[in-house]
């Protein structure tokens, strides 16, 4: 009888070829990595918390809102796009790495924007896991006010948008502080009264929901004057508040939410040459108005606690194009939950005007 003997090279098996190399491109290393971040689930200010008090280096690892990734995973495409025009040697995204801060320069000469160029810093700073505190760290340009072109006078496009024929949805916007996002999936029923946020409220506590508490808790302590509410769900970074509508148009703005019926949107269509996000800054401005105290009756040696949990002088003073003006700065935290900021700097750089 013949016995077959079956001889295995060292390595290798007859009819099977050694994988002994990773065949992604870039492109889905990337992806891959971005993947492996990817905590929505612990989005919540209470995980988030956690997270940072047992190490810097986790937040690193983690991304935890769907529009942070879409926006870092857009960019990062952006760099992958400039590497293989100019570095097409580049396999390995490991290999990519020194090739950060050449590319952001790059965007730097051609002159985008500040905002743009931290966006990309960012974005490529939580891919390679480059550290805040690294020396070797590209530093981008720093954001000024009178930089800011977006929503700010006249534009080309603006020709397209008739604000006098379009006066309700203006007023509408400038009532409520939207962003376009939260604007064009608007309902009906995100119009809360005093007696439906403290219900919410009730409900979140239950269900252990503390973005909800916290948006109740804010729209509840910090506006005890105001009866009416819109919720602003899933708002940029994945954020929800509930904010109050102001202004001589209110009643108008509470008649139109009424009456959209279940399941409609409020507004059906949105012209592409609104621009939404400039009537923030009108909303900002009513509510410093409306809450601002004085300046003569404030005092420097006054502290008030921020928003970071740091005390400083219930007395802001500008900088940049506005120098020297002094500001209420409880009125300006105010403004900045409102707007659905964590930083008053932000309400008063980029929305604040005509003070």
């Amino acid at each position: 009888m013949l016995i077959g003997v079956l001889i295995y090279r060292k390595g290798n098996c007859m009819g099977h070829k050694k994988k002994n190399s990773d065949t992604r491109d870039l492109h889905q290393q990337a992806y891959d990595r971005y993947k492996g971040m990817l905590h929505f689930g612990d989005s919540r200010s209470a995980d988030k918390k956690y997270d940072r008090e047992h190490g810097t280096d986790i937040v690193s690892r983690k991304i935890y809102s769907e529009a942070t990734y879409r926006t870092y995973w857009k960019h990062t495409k952006y760099f992958l796009g400039w590497l293989k025009a100019y570095h097409p040697e580049v396999k390995k995204l490991d290999k990519a790495k020194k090739y950060v801060s050449e590319w952001l320069q790059s965007r730097v000469d051609k002159k985008l924007s500040a905002w743009t160029v931290q966006t990309e810093e960012a974005a490529l700073g939580k891919l390679f896991g480059i550290n805040r505190a690294d020396p070797d760290r590209f530093q981008p340009p720093q954001r000024r006010k009178e930089d800011i072109t977006r929503s700010r006078g006249p534009k080309a496009r603006d020709r397209n948008f008739n604000e006098k024929k379009n006066a309700e949805l203006v007023n509408f916007c400038k009532g409520c502080g939207f962003r376009r996002n939260v604007l064009e999936r608007l309902r009906g029923s995100d119009l809360y009264d005093r007696a439906k946020v403290e219900e919410t409220l009730g409900k979140a506590r239950a269900e252990g929901n503390e973005t909800m508490v916290k948006a109740c808790t804010d729209a509840l302590m910090i506006f005890p004057d105001k009866n009416y509410f819109i919720l602003h769900y899933e708002d940029k970074g994945g954020k929800t508040r509930i904010s109050p509508i102001v202004g001589p148009h209110t009643d108008k703005i509470i008649e139109r939410m009424r009456n959209t019926r279940p399941g409609k949107l409020v507004w059906e269509y949105v012209n592409s040459c609104c621009d939404v996000h400039s009537y923030r800054s009108d909303y900002a401005t009513w509510l410093y108005k409306e809450y601002a105290r004085p300046i003569e009756e404030l005092k420097f040696e006054n502290k008030i606690k921020c928003a970071d949990g740091k005390y400083r002088s219930e007395i802001y003073v500008c900088r940049g194009e506005d120098k020297g003006k002094k500001l209420d700065r409880r009125a300006i935290g105010i403004i900045s939950i409102a707007l659905g900021h964590n930083r008053e700097d932000t309400a008063i750089s980029n929305y604040v005007r005509n003070l």
